[in-house]
């Protein structure tokens, strides 16, 4: 019992710094210190080279996944869809970003084509496995490949990245928020 209290009280003590913070005005856990957002140079859906700083500028949200998913990616890029078409002309300082978990499948033009069905201004970043690595380790994202009768499917992180216009780290979104969550965040990137 003494270990069980041990491992859950740091746990505890930052749930509730985290609730007794209502000064924040994102939804989204904000990162303190907040820091630049690790670039990374792959390559893009739109068959340019994708890199962070491309997108300068802009608020970015940045989610990892893979378009064989079934279940979480499908939710999350639609939620981002529906809250960059209730963005309205604000949406226009708006980019998400989408990297593959699945290098093997996932090349240039199948994410082209998946993000397109989602919105056409979303932009995707594939690259070798090596790349793509480095990339989750700057992000402290986690993909696994777990087989299946028919192949694999790949086990990963499944949440969303604020980053601000000058490029900074501000926050993260658990999975399950919807749309206006993220208008509201994004929003209030924008003021800044």
């Amino acid at each position: 019992m003494k270990r069980l209290v041990t491992l859950l009280l740091p746990l505890l003590c930052c749930a509730v710094a985290a609730g007794a913070d209502d000064s924040s005005p994102l939804i989204a856990g904000m990162f303190s210190p907040q820091r630049l957002a690790p670039d990374f140079s792959i390559r893009a859906s739109d068959g340019g080279e994708l890199k962070l700083s491309r997108y300068r500028g802009k608020v970015v949200l940045l989610s990892f996944g893979y378009t064989a998913c079934s279940a979480v990616c499908p939710v999350t890029l639609a939620v981002l869809a529906q809250a960059h078409r209730k963005l309205g002309a604000l949406g226009e300082n708006l980019q998400v970003v989408y990297l593959t978990v699945d290098p093997e499948r996932d090349d240039a033009e199948r994410m082209r084509k998946y993000l397109t069905t989602f919105d056409p201004s979303f932009i995707g970043g594939t690259g070798t496995a090596a790349q793509l690595a480095a990339v989750r380790q700057d992000y402290g994202i986690a993909a696994t490949k777990i087989p299946t009768a028919d192949g694999y499917v790949m086990s990963h992180s499944s949440y969303v990245y604020l980053i601000d216009r000058a490029g900074y780290l501000c926050a993260l979104m658990p999975f399950g928020h919807v749309a206006d969550d993220y208008v509201h965040d994004v929003s209030e990137l924008l003021r800044k």
